[in-house]
């Protein structure tokens, strides 16, 4: 680790006059334990390196002053009801002074932020940062990036005199939502990808009554432990396994570790080390799928926007795209199967649906794809018509069939069997 002499090695815990009087050497270590079996107590996360990565986060929200960087906390999840909001309410108990705001306006939080700030808690962003969100959106997500590094405030004419008056904005914040979040804002953020709990993973019912004790109780023994230390925390220069903004971000969190010792400097690295790669990869793969989405927006767009188009002729009009990957993605191109992988994130599946003359196939629906174009390709849905029927909900498989999907398109994939089957 490379930082100056009068910080302690990793694992000695803090021997000099700052830490006396609060945790004993070597019992910042022990503290983060108890916070982090505190955490996992009410809450289920990804991993445990997203259960270190939280403890950590929180223990540096009662140090913000000391730090050069406020990381942000994305919590994430493809749909609701997966405990988004749950882990704000364990932070709201936990963290240095919280503001926990389900839809505020940027002029509040500009004059909310001062010297000493709050840590903000963002619930329900998918509202603010959505396709229906308005301009205040914008101004909300630029300070929201300006504030994870110190001296960047945001200027603002205020006063009766209309003077140009800087605001601050550097300041801790967890942002939970459904879907993803702006790039630039997961960018600065160590990333939680929630989902749904399995049938066999418990978790204790939250009852602020009897939870919020417990955890303001670790709160305080937090800021007692770190409140003496914030001087060595701002001398510190971690080393780092990463590098660029995933170090910026990371770095409060293995402060925190290198501050406390035992075992969690390392467990700090490798929880980094885990977490940024995981999120590098999910990058590439979100940059696919939004690549996927838009070469499905414009063949619909090629064949007038029918209300459906089979999963067979949807996959051959992809691969025959020169100027797209699908013809040499996996190992023999692009399959039904690779293509409703691709799209389950999204909550976009198909189904068996009738063609004029009676045909029946798997097919995916126009409707099905909306919601994701909105969120993730919102320049095109902006000038985008109707379909000529109105966009009607598909109809099942029985009943009258619906008009023949209008234009000319592929019936089925070059390269024989590495295609899908037609469905007869």
């Amino acid at each position: 680790m490379q930082h100056n002499a009068s910080v302690p090695d990793e694992g000695s815990g803090i021997g000099d006059h700052e830490g006396a009087g609060v945790e004993a050497a070597g019992d910042g270590a022990a503290l983060l334990d108890e916070l982090r079996a505190a955490i996992g107590k009410y809450v289920v996360l990804p991993s445990q390196e997203a259960l270190t990565a939280v403890t950590l986060w929180v223990a540096a929200t009662h140090i913000q002053t000391a730090l050069q960087h406020a990381p942000r906390l994305a919590v994430m999840s493809a749909t609701k009801g997966c405990g988004k909001s749950r882990v704000l309410d364990v932070l709201y108990e936990t963290v240095h002074d919280p503001m926990m705001t389900v839809n505020t306006s940027p002029a509040v939080i500009f004059r909310t932020i001062g010297k000493i700030p709050p840590t903000l808690l963002v619930d329900e962003a998918d509202t603010i940062f959505g396709p229906k969100a308005s301009g205040d959106s914008e101004i909300l997500r630029g300070l929201l990036n300006a504030g994870h590094q110190r001296n960047r405030p945001a200027w603002r004419i205020s006063g009766p005199e209309h003077k140009p008056t800087p605001f601050p904005t550097f300041a801790m914040a967890a942002i939970a939502g459904i879907g993803d979040l702006p790039d630039t804002i997961t960018d600065r953020s160590v990333v939680l990808r929630i989902q749904k709990r399995k049938p066999g993973e418990k978790v204790a019912p939250f009852r602020s009554r009897y939870a919020a004790p417990e955890l303001n109780a670790l709160r305080g023994r937090l800021a007692a432990w770190l409140g003496p230390l914030r001087s060595t925390a701002a001398r510190m220069v971690p080393q780092m396994p990463v590098e660029d903004r995933a170090a910026d971000t990371w770095e409060p969190l293995v402060i925190i570790a290198d501050l406390a010792g035992g075992h969690w400097p390392a467990q700090a690295r490798a929880a980094c080390v885990a977490m940024t790669r995981f999120e590098a990869v999910q990058d590439e793969q979100t940059n696919v799928k939004v690549r996927l989405l838009r070469d499905i927006h414009r063949i619909f767009e090629r064949a007038n926007n029918p209300e459906a188009l089979s999963s067979q002729d949807l996959v051959a009009a992809l691969i025959q795209d020169a100027d797209a990957p699908w013809a040499e993605h996996g190992n023999k191109g692009l399959n039904a199967h690779h293509l409703g992988f691709l799209l389950r994130d999204f909550d976009i599946r198909p189904a068996n649906y009738r063609f004029a003359g009676g045909r029946q196939a798997k097919a995916y629906t126009r409707n099905r794809f909306l919601d994701a174009w909105a969120r993730h390709c919102p320049h095109l849905t902006e000038a985008t018509p109707e379909p000529a029927h109105g966009g009607a909900p598909a109809r099942p498989a029985q009943g009258k069939p619906p008009a023949a999907p209008a234009g000319s398109l592929p019936v089925g994939p070059p390269g024989g069997p590495a295609g899908p089957k037609r469905t007869l």
